[in-house]
């Protein structure tokens, strides 16, 4: 696909992804829609209000009656479609820096769209084979203010509301500015925790931190988690469909073994979880205790629903899905990352023991994670070319489902291009820090030397 990447697109406000962009790329899915009810949705990007703006302008003028939910989590919008039965545009760019914003489409049953769908919605774009009605015909659009209520109503319902309350613990809660800022403090409040919080207020400029929850943004939360003695830290990015975690000692819980853990409490023999190709160890270990299959797939939530769908369709149970980045699946709950659902999950589990405890048997591993930025396409395809002539001259063994990953036994390294941002990704992981840096090390010398050559 040229336009839809690994979740949606994105770009730099106002110069890649412009109104005039979202008006088209809303136009081309209420062609797709044919003419039907739709929810709009944003988070609290300082550009989302315009292109929400654009957004309702496109869907209406292909007739489509327009809902207009406000800020909002993703996951927010994905409950408020699935219980309407109408699709969804939400503007977000997620994790990325606040000068980007973005598109993600998502279908009547609550679930991002699959490939298919995307490329159906892309041709139409590209094509601007666009069903454009007559001026007495446009759609309506009504504002909604209760999407963020019944959503904190349903994750409620969904959860162990009586084990969590029981358990009595402190949550230190760092929203980062985002969407989670409206309702994730209000629900961790409703079952029975003490909440305490930093960057809790929706702010677009993101003045606390940058969305990505990452450990160099999250200082805060740790120092918080250690001063008020909190069972637990929780961040989100700036669409609340993530959750990373510290531990009691306000120690950063890779996202890695975050998933792991919650991955062991769920599997079951035969069962299948999905990842992607920056899989870590720790998954592969988890889903190998537990006598279940592990899928991978080219990295990005679009790219997971869609095998998700493929193996349910088939009659394989799916328990959990994600990435390490904090972005999980429960598919019997809903086929979306949802930030809050899945810190409540981990709660249940902090209710029984320590944080530091269910991580521990998925420790003993080291991450590394370098980005090489590029300006031109002829940067992009020099380092790619780099990666597979470095992947060629290693004796590792080569996976190419997204780029070049580089198995050597003890240790792992990926270089794949960003489905977001201008960046080629590098992701290393061992069981030794020195080994990862190395291994980052030597692929990135060799993509920076190709991109100065470019």
């Amino acid at each position: 696909m040229e336009v839809f990447g690994s979740s949606g697109t994105r770009g730099v406000a106002n110069e890649e992804l412009t109104p005039e962009f979202v008006l088209r790329v809303a136009k081309a899915a209420g062609t797709a829609w044919g003419g039907r009810r739709v929810a709009v949705a944003r988070d609290t990007r300082l550009t989302g209000r315009m292109l929400a703006d654009a957004a309702t302008s496109g869907l209406a003028s292909t007739g489509c009656d327009v809902d207009r939910l406000g800020v909002v989590p993703t996951p927010a919008a994905q409950t408020y479609a699935e219980r309407e039965g109408v699709p969804a545009m939400v503007i977000t760019a997620s994790h990325n820096p606040p000068q980007y914003n973005g598109v993600k489409l998502v279908g009547s049953d609550g679930v991002e769209l699959a490939v298919s769908d995307l490329e159906a919605v892309e041709e139409t774009l590209l094509r601007e084979a666009f069903d454009v009605v007559p001026w007495n015909e446009i759609g309506r659009v009504t504002s909604v203010e209760s999407a963020n209520r019944a959503y904190v109503d349903q994750l409620l319902a969904a959860v162990d509301r009586e084990t969590i309350a029981d358990a009595d613990l402190t949550v230190a809660l760092d929203p980062g500015h985002g969407a989670g800022s409206l309702t994730s403090p209000e629900f961790f409040r409703a079952l029975g925790c003490r909440v305490v919080t930093v960057n809790s207020q929706a702010d677009g400029h993101f003045p606390g931190r940058d969305p990505e929850p990452i450990p160099d943004n999250l200082q805060d939360l740790g120092r918080l988690v250690r001063a008020t003695d909190a069972d637990v830290g929780i961040a989100h990015d700036g669409d609340a469909d993530r959750a990373i975690f510290f531990d009691e000692n306000g120690e950063y819980v890779e996202g890695d073994a975050a998933l792991a853990a919650l991955a062991a409490a769920e599997l079951e023999a035969d069962d299948t979880t999905v990842s992607a190709v920056n899989v870590s160890q720790r998954l592969v270990d988890v889903a190998a205790e537990a006598d279940a299959d592990l899928e991978l797939t080219p990295i990005g939530s679009t790219n997971i629903i869609t095998r998700i769908e493929e193996l349910e369709a088939n009659g394989r149970r799916v328990p959990i899905a994600g990435e390490g980045n904090g972005g999980i699946f429960f598919p019997d709950y809903r086929l979306s990352r949802d930030g809050a659902y899945t810190a409540a999950r981990f709660l249940e589990l902090v209710a029984e023991r320590p944080a530091s405890e269910i991580v521990a048997p998925y420790g003993g591993y080291a991450n590394v994670r370098r980005n090489i930025h590029y300006d031109s396409t002829a940067e992009r395809d020099a380092m790619l070319d780099a990666a597979a002539n470095h992947a060629q001259a290693s004796d590792a063994e080569l996976n190419t489902r997204d780029g070049y990953r580089l198995d050597h036994g003890d240790a792992w390294v990926l270089a794949r291009p960003s489905g977001t941002e201008p960046l080629v990704r590098i992701y290393a992981e061992a069981r030794n820090r020195d080994r990862a840096e190395e291994l980052a090390g030597n692929m990135y010398d060799a993509l920076a030397a190709a991109k100065a050559d470019a």
